[in-house]
């Protein structure tokens, strides 16, 4: 099998008639990369990196064959992760190993999945959500976590298995946990008052119709636009959030920055300068985190700094993987302990309402 890894070289091979072989990280650039050498008299083709030790790397092989390319899975690495796009090949350098509290145990019982259908004048339809409940004595008031992308954080990066995990260890109080999914996420994840109106007045009101919440103790958990939506109903309605888990949040312009992300990201810019102008009361906690590999890393670096600077309790991490789901499951014990640990208040910041 292959990729072949000594230490941190690690090599790269492919079998087949081609004119070019290459490599493509999965999904932003993770650094400029020669193509794939073709070994004289043979189909073999080879490329020799040096991975970082942690890292973790997704990955598709770019095969040109008659003047077109096309992205295929690397036949002879049977290491795969999934996402809603489909799967990648993955290749991880010395030392990585996926932790250990993101998988199922059988000393830990699991928590319950409840449907909640929410009736929503904001969007003019019915919308189902997930309601997560540990196997916990506790009757409430449960501290609340609302996860943005929710059906597929439990899907691709383990989370309730997570929550189960670390609740039974401790690490974390019982916490209930809402798992939302948008209508039209390009939409609504990207500075949409309606979506922010939805999660506060519709959403979280229907989970506290079904369970006693927690209102000091709240927390929205969102990965790339998911985590711009959680900044923005944060900024919309300040006071509701304790915390923020913002995974490679898609902050294009942080403080500045040119706008290279195409029109789709207008309004992110639009709600980005908005908010840089008039952050008003933010959570009182926020913990980021962002893959070195990562195109928004830059973002997220400028973002963290910020926050810190508005006097808020930051906690940020940066690793050596990209954007995708399974670096994201990684990071969550780190965001979960920093967002649900001992009370801090949010009163000192400024009342001020962003509208």
């Amino acid at each position: 099998g292959a990729p072949l890894q000594v230490g941190q070289t690690t090599t790269f091979l492919y079998f087949g008639e081609a004119e070019a072989v290459g490599l493509r990280h999965w999904m932003d650039v993770f650094r400029p990369l020669p193509a794939f050498t073709r070994h004289d008299g043979t189909n073999l083709w080879s490329l020799t990196v040096d991975l970082p030790e942690r890292s973790r790397i997704e990955y598709k092989l770019s095969i040109k064959s008659k003047g077109r390319r096309r992205l295929i899975l690397d036949p002879l690495n049977p290491q795969l992760a999934r996402d809603p796009f489909g799967r990648n090949s993955v290749v991880t350098g010395p030392y990585y190993e996926r932790p250990a509290w993101s998988l199922p145990s059988s000393s830990v019982t699991p928590g319950s999945l409840t449907v909640l259908d929410v009736s929503s004048d904001i969007f003019g339809e019915t919308r189902r959500a997930h309601v997560y409940l540990p196997a916990s004595d506790v009757d409430g008031p449960w501290p609340l976590l609302v996860a943005h992308d929710g059906c597929e954080y439990t899907e691709y990066a383990a989370l309730t298995t997570v929550l189960d995990n670390l609740i039974a260890e401790g690490e974390i109080p019982p916490v209930a946990c809402v798992l939302s999914d948008p209508g039209d996420r390009m939409a609504e994840y990207t500075g949409d008052d309606r979506h922010a109106e939805h999660i506060v007045h519709e959403l979280i009101p229907a989970v506290a119709g079904q369970i006693t919440v927690d209102p000091n103790r709240m927390v929205a958990l969102g990965a790339s636009l998911g985590g711009v939506a959680s900044l923005h109903a944060a900024w919309r309605h300040p006071g509701v959030f304790s915390a923020l888990i913002l995974q490679s949040g898609s902050f294009v312009t942080a403080l500045g920055g040119k706008h290279r992300r195409g029109q789709v990201f207008a309004p992110v810019v639009e709600f980005m300068l908005a908010f840089l102008e008039r952050p008003g009361r933010l959570p009182a906690r926020m913990h980021l985190s962002c893959g070195r590999f990562d195109g928004l890393i830059t973002e997220n670096r400028r973002m963290s700094s910020h926050f810190r600077a508005l006097g808020v309790d930051v906690e940020f991490e940066e690793v050596p993987d990209g954007h995708n789901w399974e670096n994201w499951r990684d990071r969550l014990r780190g965001g979960l302990v920093h967002a649900f640990g001992p009370v801090i208040s949010n009163r000192d910041f400024p009342p001020e309402s962003p509208a």
